[in-house]
């Protein structure tokens, strides 16, 4: 039967390659050399112009090419995220492609070029032009140096495997007057129609071939490798050649699959078992897969996985193991099931893919595993069972999810395009958010509706030339209600679903409910009726843009709530709930939890958890911190610190409250007020208080992704201090400071610049600064800082003291904003604390002070990987004093930037210092102890 059906796909190949049939045609002849690790290609690209326009020019994706150098679309990007691997590799792992000659069906020469801002797409000039419904045929020599896995997972391994994608020369889609050329991002979503293959591939002997295309002869001569393979319709070709084949092929009645994803712990039977059903799902709910094969491998699920799961240590399994690889494999089956089949543009209109596949695996929950908890078997430890999370259902991850990022104010409209996306929406948030909505749809409109459209969408359209607009079409179509909200705010705009119940009157056996809109968009949303917890009606509102009063029968219910089933995503759910005899569920009991949960909009959650501090005049000091932020993010925060210190023997600590005003407009993002205070001890037996009323605001631009951040704050710190045995304070004891700043920052990998300007206004002085900071990673490796500061006073009635003035090698924290871990120390260990501020000198000169005008520069250049070259130049003056020009110099060990970092001055304006008595004393450390600090460094990238 086999052999039966390659002899048919051969006389189809055959029939389409010469019949005019409207497909693209690649014939690839490619070998592997496996010294110089690279694939020598003659291809004949045939092109088919199925537009109604005449083409002058073709373009080629050459996504090999994007790993050629630092400066493609896939290195940027690769910086963006803080991943520096190919931007520092060696020039050996990267890939590239050598074109060595292009030439028409008359074999004439075509020039060609790549694009400036896009070298991973090349541009051909055509000898002659194209007429619609007419063919060019391409004859096309080249060298494909393959990279190391290392960077996106394709390429070489160590070990000498290698795992193929985008590895060929293809044609972008001209589609309605436009080429859509989208550069390789690590985005796997390279936009190709349906087109026919044959490819003979010579590669050595002792390598497997994985391939879900069909093999239709094969032989081995001289320790190499014949294969000649096709396909028909097919998008990008994955090829896989492995030492050790660990791919298996589980035969259904529906397709084959072919995959190296295990569970050792799993029979062979369970897995086939799994196989099974899932094969059964994807056709019984979308519709029959159109090849033979369908091949999925580990690389899918490691780029795309389960998350949750693929974060938990291999020993660590709170799922049963059939379940844990089925739910994984399930994920990468659909992904490639509609990735192969539904030809939509993946960098535009990846969200209706998205919503699909999320979809379809909260249905298959559903169905298989309806009492499936988020946490697995953790749901039934005792205490963590009480914890919210540990009750939420599996698929009440995908809201949630989602409401992370819109809580965050960072949510991304679903029709953004991908590349536009920041890591975490592209990779969770919005593919949460576009499942919830088919759910959403789905309890709006009838299960059978959205069941029945995406079967019958998916059969009417697959493998063909579609849009999102051809989706758009099938479900308006279909549904009996108006669904525009859908599509014109849920999918295409940052607009929130948030509602509240704002009041509720009795009349005789009615009730009048009023209900606001908080977003004036206008979604539907349910009101249910609740008499004991139980449910006596639901209905659907429609229409409310700003409120509406509606009467509805009493039925005896005692409590009204919005969105009771919680199947719409609403940003805020804490006020929803009403009681018909008139008590407040605002007067919520309180909840305390250890550590961090669940939003739980029932209850006034308090979280706490044990904290510890350091500095040398509290000694170690422990503390419980209590506050009220869930995992997800509320505008309302308070966090409160009482510590006890030991050393001192007495009570110190801080705390804070904010609310914050988020806004979904470019440039303005977010309005903070916010009152803090704390209390330490800044000296032996005498402690400082600091009250902080502040407001700051965030602004951004309209590229989510870009690290660009502007912060305006205005504060006023007020600050008391005393001595325990009530002796008078050096210098003034208390004071208060006005303080305005404003920041620019733009961090990167590669790059890093920061602006601050800084105003303080007092009774007694009044001074400015501004810091400029920059930071570039050459391609050889290496590092060059620089940082400029600029200080100087307007007025200072403070010359007897210098405890305002501008500090050269340590800063004066009269505002107590620095973590010192003894600010009032002259000598000592403590005292060789290093904090970038003011001055930034590391050597401590004789001259550490300011009451004037200071002006520094502070570099650093790479030596060798963590070590590097300092030098600081600066002026400084002092009231009634002339200019002093100062310069330090030594090496910095740059062991984590900006975490942890020591300093060994060499020569400065006192000399050489090495040699100068003491020199342990002048060596300098950072250290930071903060671990939200810490995890900030492997966080930033996914926000």
């Amino acid at each position: 039967m086999k052999k039966r059906y390659k002899y048919i796909l051969i006389i189809i190949f055959a029939w389409f390659q010469y019949a005019g049939y409207g497909q693209n045609h690649y014939t690839i002849n490619a070998k592997l050399d496996v010294e110089n690790k690279t694939l020598k290609i003659q291809q004949l690209m045939v092109f088919h112009n199925r537009s109604k326009d005449t083409l002058n020019q073709l373009y080629l994706n050459d996504w090999a090419y994007a790993y050629a150098n630092r400066d493609t679309p896939l290195a940027k990007r690769f910086a963006e995220e803080f991943n520096r691997g190919l931007h520092l590799t060696k020039d050996k792992d990267r890939g590239n492609t050598d074109l060595i000659a292009i030439s028409d069906n008359n074999y004439d020469y075509i020039e060609w070029s790549r694009l400036k801002r896009q070298s991973d797409i090349v541009k051909l000039q055509l000898n002659y032009p194209v007429y619609p419904g007419q063919k060019y045929a391409l004859n096309v020599s080249y060298e494909v140096q393959l990279p190391s896995d290392r960077f996106t997972r394709y390429g070489v391994d160590d070990q000498g495997n290698y795992s193929l994608r985008y590895w060929y020369l293809s044609f972008p889609v001209y589609k309605e007057g436009d080429w859509k050329l989208h550069s390789n991002k690590d985005l796997d979503d390279m936009y190709m129609l349906g087109s026919d293959y044959k490819i003979n591939l010579e590669y050595p002997s002792n390598l497997s071939l994985v391939t879900e295309l069909e093999t239709i002869s094969k032989s081995e001569l001289d320790g190499k490798k014949f294969t000649t393979l096709i396909g028909y319709k097919r998008t990008d070709i994955k090829l896989f050649l492995k030492k050790n084949n660990d791919f298996v092929e589980y035969e259904t009645d529906k397709f084959s699959l072919i995959t190296n994803m295990d569970d050792k712990k799993l029979s062979a039977l369970s897995k086939s078992l799994i196989v099974d059903r899932i094969s059964y799902f994807m056709d019984e709910r979308l519709g029959s897969f159109p090849h033979q094969k369908l091949l999925v491998s580990e690389i899918d699920y490691r780029k795309n996985p389960v998350y949750g799961l693929n974060q938990l240590p291999s020993f660590f399994r709170p799922f049963p193991d059939d379940f844990q690889f089925e739910i994984t494999l399930l994920k990468a089956v659909t992904n490639n099931y509609l990735e192969k089949t539904m030809l939509l543009d993946p960098r535009e209109e990846q969200w209706v893919t998205n919503a699909l596949q999320t979809y379809l695996m909260m249905e298959y929950i559903e169905e298989f595993y309806p009492d499936m908890k988020l946490a697995g078997n953790l749901s039934n430890f005792w205490g963590i069972r009480r914890y919210e999370f540990a009750k939420m259902q599996f698929n009440e991850q995908y809201p949630f999810f989602f409401m992370m990022m819109a809580r965050k104010n960072l949510d991304q409209p679903l029709s953004s395009p991908l590349d536009s996306l920041i890591r975490f929406n592209e990779k969770i948030a919005n593919k949460y958010k576009a499942g919830v909505g088919f759910k959403y749809l789905e309890s709006y409109l009838n299960a059978d509706i959205i069941k029945n459209s995406v079967k019958n969408f998916y059969n009417e359209y697959k493998l063909k030339d579609i849009s999102q607009q051809d989706f758009e079409k099938e479900l308006r179509a279909a549904s009996p209600k108006d669904i525009s909200w859908f599509f014109d705010d849920f999918v295409s705009t940052r607009s929130k679903v948030d509602y509240k119940i704002k009041k509720v009157k009795k009349f005789g056996d009615s009730l009048k409910v009023t209900i606001k809109n908080k977003t004036k968009k206008n979604f539907p949303v349910t009101l249910f009726s609740l008499q004991k917890d139980s449910v006596i009606s639901k209905i659907w509102l429609e229409g409310i843009q700003d409120q509406k009063t509606i009467t509805i029968p009493s039925n005896d219910a005692d409590k009204l709530v919005l969105n009771y089933d919680k199947v719409i995503p609403e940003f805020n759910q804490r006020d929803n709930w009403k009681s018909v005899n008139g008590f407040t569920f605002y007067n919520r009991p309180f909840q305390f939890r250890f550590f961090k949960d669940a939003e739980n909009p029932h209850y006034n959650q308090i979280f706490f958890v044990p904290i510890a501090t350091f500095n040398v005049y509290d000694g170690f000091t422990p503390g419980l911190r209590f506050y009220n932020k869930a995992i997800i993010n509320k505008p309302f925060v308070y966090d409160i610190k009482p510590s006890w210190a030991f050393k001192e023997k007495a009570l110190v600590g801080s705390g804070s409250i904010s609310l914050t005003d988020n806004f979904e407009d470019d440039g303005l993002y977010f309005a903070r007020y916010s009152l803090g205070g704390a209390t330490f001890h800044f000296a032996p037996n005498s402690r400082y208080i600091s009250i902080t009323p502040a407001v700051s605001f965030g602004f951004r631009t309209k590229d989510f992704r870009s690290n660009k951040r502007n912060l305006f704050t205005l504060r006023h710190v007020i600050i008391q201090r005393s001595r325990d045995d009530g002796t008078p304070v050096d210098t003034e004891p208390d004071y208060s400071v006005f303080n305005a700043r404003y920041t620019i920052s733009n961090p990167g990998a590669i790059n890093f610049f920061s602006w601050r300007n800084d105003l303080q206004i007092s009774n007694n002085f009044s001074k400015f600064s501004a810091e400029i900071e920059y930071r570039k990673l050459f391609r050889n490796n290496r590092q060059f800082n620089l940082r400029l500061f600029a200080g100087k006073f307007i007025y200072n009635d403070t010359e007897s003291t210098d405890f305002f003035s501008f500090g050269l090698s340590r800063p004066n924290d009269y505002l107590f904003d620095y973590s010192f871990l003894g600010r009032s120390e002259d000598d000592g260990l403590v005292s060789q604390q290093f904090i970038l501020g003011e001055g930034g000198f590391k050597s401590k000169l004789d001259d550490r002070f300011s009451n004037d005008l200071m002006l520094t520069a502070n570099t650093s250049y790479s030596i060798w990987r963590y070590i590097e070259a300092y030098a600081d130049f600066g002026v400084i003056k002092n009231d009634g004093e002339p200019f002093k020009a100062l310069y330090d110099s030594g090496i910095r060990l740059n062991l984590v930037e900006d975490y942890f970092e020591l300093y060994f001055p060499l020569y400065s304006s006192r000399g050489w210092e090495p040699g100068l008595p003491n020199y342990g004393e002048q060596i300098r450390f950072t250290v930071t102890l903060s671990p939200k600090t810490l995890i900030n460094l492997f966080t930033r990238k996914w926000f």
